[in-house]
């Protein structure tokens, strides 16, 4: 006989596990199950593992560079590279510890197994006790994506890589090549690099980051080429080929040049693909490209069926993936009769984008040129970190802040941020557009001294030619 529940969440990532926690919150009896690791991708091998990566890499850096603090380290400073992975693999396995406590306190069962529908509210799960049969009121489709693999080249885990491998290499790399310059490809080119390997970049569209505003992406690349990175843009990969001594590729450059080169290793990151596949959707959902399609809400064609997170579309960020589940966890509550829940619908416009390479960047809403397609009469305004005291005290004058408005309302339309930090301080442009502010309170607005975050108020005053430190 099946077991039943108000809600089952199928994954348990960023999306599924907050699913469950807001539904259990909500006084719902829920069952969360997954095949591999709670946590899923992102905190057993994607955002919080590659922060882990990158810090060390951080620390490096500022050790071998201590003289321009005025420090002097004695003796060669070099990288335990085996140390560096393990101490990652920690941080992993901490917050993984994390996520089971947080379903034993908020009293979610736990099915570990590969989940498969076997209606809107029903699935089936094939684990280590045989296979259970669970039934529910609502079920939510948590299953997220995994990297995407080049048509001609799959990915080994020896010699061509994905985001899993570079993560736990067996050894360093000595000449890396990089397909894809998106979040994932920019941030392993940075850890890399920093981590004293010879790194190329290939990206297929004109310019690196191409999801970012045209004057971060340029900043960037300069910024990336100036600490040894070679990056080639309007550029593929039309071969690759793999052996015991190593990678070769043949790269067609933006002129049309093809040359064929050696590497040590290659990480393949082109995208994701959907986890969608042999569970069971084929006739419960509408798919686009593999990917389930829902309204605001995280519902699916099928009653009872919702979807969230990296198995439906953009943008694929574990962030956007536990809001959508807190909204489809309040809403499936007020469908079972909770009167006091107000579930809202998710503004895409207000999903900040953040990539963790040296230096960061950081984003929310329209580019400059975005705005401008749109029809809006724009005002747009830079203020470089060279001109932030705090800046140039810490040593990172490297970067900028831009803000982009519309000229008839005042309304923030977008921000992008380039250099020390900015991960942490575009949450404030996050709550101005949620709050849907316009330069007026901006402007007003009192920024501490000395941060770094009065670079976001200059910029908003050379939106509207009131700048003072430039």
């Amino acid at each position: 006989m099946a077991e039943k529940y108000d809600l089952i969440v199928l994954g348990s990532g960023p999306g599924g596990y907050v699913a469950a926690i807001r539904g259990a919150q909500l006084g719902l009896k829920v069952a969360i199950v997954e095949r591999e690791l709670l946590g899923g991708i992102c905190l057993n091998w994607g955002c919080i593992p590659t922060k882990a990566l990158l810090r060390s890499a951080e620390i490096l850096h500022y050790a071998q560079n201590a003289k321009d603090y005025g420090l002097k380290i004695a003796g060669e400073i070099e990288a335990d590279l085996e140390a560096v992975v393990k101490r990652s693999r920690g941080v992993a396995a901490q917050l993984n510890k994390g996520v089971t406590g947080l379903m034993k306190k908020n009293k979610i069962a736990v099915h570990m197994g590969e989940g498969k529908l076997t209606g809107p509210t029903s699935l089936t799960v094939k684990g280590e006790k045989g296979e259970e049969k669970l039934e529910a009121k609502h079920i939510i489709v948590a299953t997220g994506a995994r990297a995407r693999d080049l048509p001609f080249a799959k990915a080994d885990g020896k010699r061509i890589w994905t985001y899993r491998h570079a993560m736990t290499p067996k050894e360093m790399p000595k000449k890396l090549l990089v397909i894809g310059s998106g979040a994932i490809g920019i941030e392993f080119a940075s850890f890399y690099n920093d981590m004293g390997c010879e790194v190329t970049v290939v990206e297929m569209l004109d310019r690196i980051v191409p999801v970012e505003d045209k004057d971060v992406s340029a900043f960037l690349q300069k910024s990336l080429t100036k600490q040894g990175i070679k990056v080639m843009t309007g550029a593929g990969v039309e071969e690759l080929k793999a052996d015991a001594k190593g990678v070769r590729a043949k790269i067609k450059d933006a002129k049309g040049n093809v040359d064929e080169s050696e590497f040590s290793h290659c990480i393949v990151a082109i995208g994701i693909v959907p986890n969608t596949e042999e569970i069971g959707l084929e006739k419960l959902a509408e798919m686009e490209r593999g990917f389930i399609q829902i309204d605001p809400y995280g519902r699916t064609k099928s009653k009872g069926l919702w979807a969230i997170g990296d198995c439906t579309p953009g943008p694929w960020l574990a962030h956007k993936a536990s809001h959508e589940g807190v909204t489809a966890a309040e809403a499936i509550a007020q469908e079972l009769g909770n009167k006091d829940v107000h579930p809202h619908p998710l503004d895409r416009n207000n999903i900040p984008g953040c990539t963790y390479c040296h230096p960061q960047i950081a984003s929310v809403g329209m580019t400059e040129a975005q705005a401008k397609e749109a029809g809006y009469d724009v005002k747009a305004g830079t203020f470089p970190f060279i001109g932030n005291g705090k800046a140039i005290a810490l040593g990172e004058a490297e970067g900028f802040t831009k803000t982009v408005f519309d000229a008839k309302t005042g309304e923030l339309l977008g921000a992008h941020m380039v250099g020390a930090e900015v991960t942490e301080m575009i949450q404030g442009f996050v709550i101005g557009k949620t709050l849907e502010t316009t330069e007026a309170e901006l402007m007003q607005s009192v920024f501490p001294h000395p941060t770094i975050s009065e670079s976001m108020h200059e910029s908003v005053l050379a939106s509207y030619g009131r700048v003072i430190h430039i």
